[in-house]
């Protein structure tokens, strides 16, 4: 479901009430918000409880959408919004964590074959996954989700120019990695 109509049904039937239409929203746009929530938390365990909050998040604020514009690059700011929330709320419990002189456990990594596909390959993903936050955040929305730099520049509220700075950057440094190639970078830049 990608047209504009049937999300602006969907939404309509939503505000007055109906939970089975918030139910089919759910579902036509959970795994796209799963994939991005997925590759921009690092401790995986907690991406159910982080698309959960994005999901309450659009019941409360699905009131203030406007529907002139579209739906999914609305729905993935609220998705940035949580994910900064979450990463802010990790960082200030590591940082007291650390305080009490306590060493952090080591988060292992969960690669799910769903969320894999939707890059070229795990040793792709690992590269990304080492990017800086600000960085995999434009690889991610750019190439993995397919939306455009201006959807990417209105998700995160930047200049459309820093969308391509950071995606420059990002692919450059992608290209430094020896063990990764020109190969895939290639594919990746077409896409």
């Amino acid at each position: 479901m990608d047209t504009k109509t049937e999300f602006e049904e969907l939404i309509r039937r939503t505000r007055s009430g109906n939970k089975h239409a918030y139910g089919e929203l759910y579902e036509n746009t959970v795994n796209d918000v799963y994939q991005t929530v997925h590759f921009l938390l690092d401790d995986k365990s907690d991406v159910d409880d982080v698309v959960q909050e994005i999901y309450v998040e659009v019941l409360r604020n699905l009131h203030r959408f406007n529907k002139d514009k579209p739906f999914r690059p609305w729905l993935k700011g609220i998705a940035i919004k949580q994910i900064s929330a979450y990463r802010r709320k990790r960082w200030i419990s590591f940082r007291n964590y650390q305080k009490m002189y306590q060493q952090p456990s080591e988060v292992e990594d969960d690669f799910s074959p769903q969320v894999v596909d939707g890059l070229f390959n795990k040793q792709l993903v690992q590269l990304v996954e080492q990017l800086p936050y600000k960085l995999r955040q434009v690889i991610i929305l750019r190439y993995l989700n397919e939306h455009s730099q201006e959807e990417v520049a209105s998700i995160l509220k930047i200049p459309v120019g820093t969308v391509k700075s950071r995606v420059h950057t990002a692919l450059k440094k992608l290209r430094k990695q020896e063990e990764l190639g020109n190969i895939f970078l290639r594919k990746v830049e077409n896409v």
